[in-house]
């Protein structure tokens, strides 16, 4: 192949009725409206081969990250099948002079980093790899697991880039890029592209209808890794995290009680004593509540009908939210609003509300596309929000991921899932306008639906349901490479997570994040009071030293890779203030360290400033120079497998 040959894609794609847009465009206007956030500019243009109307949509807003989404107007009288839509695509970089570079060996010019594993239990399994001459593609949420997360990181090793993107999009969707190498030409050149994906036609747009693609966050920078996390989380915290925030800087303690318990009204006042005990801020009553006593292990078969059970709770949960408030904490409740089980209620006045598998069997969702089941649901999460006056607000969703790519059953056929997704969307866009005061809470059996596109609602969210360690720490590792580290929920205690490692390997490994506990022991049974000590000295650490620094923090992974972690090294997480006066790391050991020692240096100080490094173990503490600690490292000692050390440092006032 000659260099001439190689046609660069174009800088998007669509198609519409089986005719592709990428050619017989006509321009028609750029407009540019500046803000107080940035600038946003407008290009329209028009298509000659269809009666549509596109325009690209760019916003910047000072970081080195940008938005870009589509925006498709339907001009005919007649609907249009939107069945492709690439919302960024072409040449990213072409490279000349091979030969006079470090790197000659295609293999040799990118590496690509992204989460290795979509399946539940397994969310930020991340990794770097060689990116071959060839097309390279990845994706989730359609036909597979939906826990990857719609992330990439593209570092080009001759001229010290990082392009860092994520897609704001809760839906099926792929990354695929072509590296065309030719090292005997002296030449390279790379393109990609950035889908939404799914059973076609994806959406149906009605005469004069507009349809709005989802964004792609998108930047690069001269830089490594950090660097790349660090801007991505500057953009987001600027541009994309902005509703109004109801204690969202103070990332307050969370703690709770489900199915796995007996949820009777006495055990969740012990419990609620418990929580209050060690310093917990916020009491969630989490799935189950619904259930009658003994048939809160079937609460996955009882979702629907969202009224508290009146013999578990014969007051009625007020009882509950009364004496969370009476103990100091805020209290919460659990719902799966799109979730619709075949023992409630409405599963059995409404069956025309739920989807179907692609293969004709009755599903659970709830089919957001009806008018009438979206407005229900809405209505039934501001009822349980309004009726039992909540503090904070927490939604779950179990759905198989392959219900939502089915195909609508309305006349103008179309996958489920874009309208569903964006119906969504719009759902909770509302309802926290309308609660600005409310806590909102994100899961999706954990990881399933935690990206930028569902959480512009969300306060914080659960990344994964697995606390298990080891895996538990790898999952804090990788998804702090996604979300700022204020907006991700990790758990203590419940689910399992106590039958490996020990209790400082869990709290370290939550420390950097939002906090959630459950807990430690049955009702009347005797807690160790050892164990509770502890914990009630983490919390008091996080809440007066780390949490102060939290939602502007900067974050550092010292392993970003998972693979590193299982071949036996230390796990090396450090968050700093954004002023450099302080910072906080956590040391996690392996299963089998190669060592019992590690030196830790630390990249978010201030090489002129002085520090006082507090071993939080032993209490131990010495004082040196921003540049002393950064060049001669910290030495940590950890004597066995599954454990943990806390750095704290402080600045030193002259």
């Amino acid at each position: 192949m000659q260099r001439q040959d190689f046609r660069l894609p174009s800088a998007f794609h669509a198609e519409i009725d089986g005719v592709s847009l990428d050619c017989g465009l006509c321009f028609v206007s750029c407009d540019t409206e500046e803000s107080e956030n940035g600038k946003t500019a407008r290009i329209k243009l028009k298509s000659t081969l269809k009666a549509a109307e596109i325009t690209v949509v760019t916003q910047l807003d000072g970081t080195s990250v940008l938005s870009r989404h589509i925006e498709l107007k339907n001009l005919s009288e007649r609907p249009m099948a939107l069945s492709a839509l690439s919302i960024l695509s072409g040449g990213i970089e072409i490279m000349q002079g091979l030969s006079r570079m470090t790197a000659s060996n295609p293999s040799e010019l990118y590496s690509l980093g992204y989460m290795d594993n979509d399946e539940i239990g397994y969310e930020g399994d991340f990794n770097w790899h060689p990116l071959h001459a060839d097309v390279t593609a990845f994706g989730g949420r359609y036909t597979r697991g939906r826990h990857r997360f719609p992330m990439f990181m593209l570092r080009n090793h001759v001229m010290g880039t990082v392009m860092t993107a994520q897609l704001a999009w809760s839906g099926g969707y792929e990354f695929a890029f072509d590296l065309n190498a030719h090292p005997e030409n002296d030449w390279s050149k790379l393109s990609f592209s950035a889908r939404i994906i799914g059973n076609t036609p994806l959406y149906q747009i009605a005469p004069g209808e507009t349809f709005i693609s989802p964004k792609l966050e998108i930047g690069m920078l001269h830089g490594d890794l950090d660097a790349a996390v660090n801007e991505m989380n500057r953009h987001l915290r600027r541009s994309v995290f902005t509703l109004p925030e109801a204690d969202a800087s103070a990332c307050l303690v969370g703690s709770g009680m489900g199915a796995e318990h007996d949820m009777s009204v006495e055990t969740t006042k012990s419990f609620i004593d418990q929580m209050a005990f060690i310093g917990c801020e916020v009491f969630i009553v989490d799935a189950g509540w619904n259930c009658p006593p003994g048939a809160q292990g079937d609460w996955f078969r009882r979702t629907g009908d969202w009224t508290p059970d009146p013999e578990r709770y014969p007051n009625g949960i007020s009882e509950i939210r009364d004496y969370c408030h009476l103990r100091g904490m805020k209290f919460g409740m659990w719902m799966e609003a799109e979730r619709i089980a075949e023992l409630s209620a409405v599963y059995r006045k409404h069956p025309q509300w739920l989807t179907t598998h692609p293969d004709g069997r009755k599903g659970a969702l709830l089919d957001l596309t009806l008018p009438e089941a979206a407005q229900w649901a809405e209505n039934e999460i501001a009822r349980v929000i309004s009726e039992y006056q909540l503090d904070l607000f927490r939604v779950d969703y179990n759905i198989a991921s392959e219900e939502l790519f089915a195909l609508s059953s309305s006349s103008e056929r179309e996958c489920l899932s874009v309208r569903h997704t964006n119906a969504v969307y719009g759902m909770y866009e509302r309802l926290k306008k309308r609660f600005p005061q409310v806590i909102f809470e994100n899961c999706a059996s954990g990881g399933g639906r935690c990206d930028a596109g569902m959480m512009r609602f969300f306060h914080h969210t659960w990344v994964s349901d697995n606390q298990v360690p080891p895996h538990s720490q790898q999952i804090t590792n990788g998804m702090t490479l996604t979300l700022p580290p204020e907006r991700i929920d990790r758990l203590v205690a419940g689910m399992g997570c106590h039958r490996l490692a020990s209790l400082d390997f869990h709290m370290r490994n939550v420390m950097l994040g939002h906090i959630s506990m459950n807990v430690f022991s049955p009702r009347d049974a005797q807690t160790n009071p050892e164990q509770l000590e502890f914990i009630r000295r983490s919390l008091s650490v996080y809440k007066n030293f780390i949490r102060k620094f939290l939602p502007n923090a900067l974050i550092y992974h010292h392993t970003p890779e998972s693979s590193a972690f299982r071949d036996g090294s230390f796990s090396i997480l450090e968050l700093s203030s954004f002023e450099k006066d302080r910072a906080a790391i956590t040391v996690l050991t392996p299963c089998v360290p190669v060592s019992d020692t590690v030196t830790v240096y630390p990249r978010g100080l201030d090489p002129s400033l002085q520090y006082r490094v507090v071993f939080d173990n032993t209490g131990c503490e010495y004082s040196a120079s921003g540049r002393e600690l950064a060049q001669q490292g910290i030495l940590v000692r950890i004597p066995c497998a599954l454990s943990s050390e806390l750095l704290l440092i402080e600045r030193l006032l002259p």
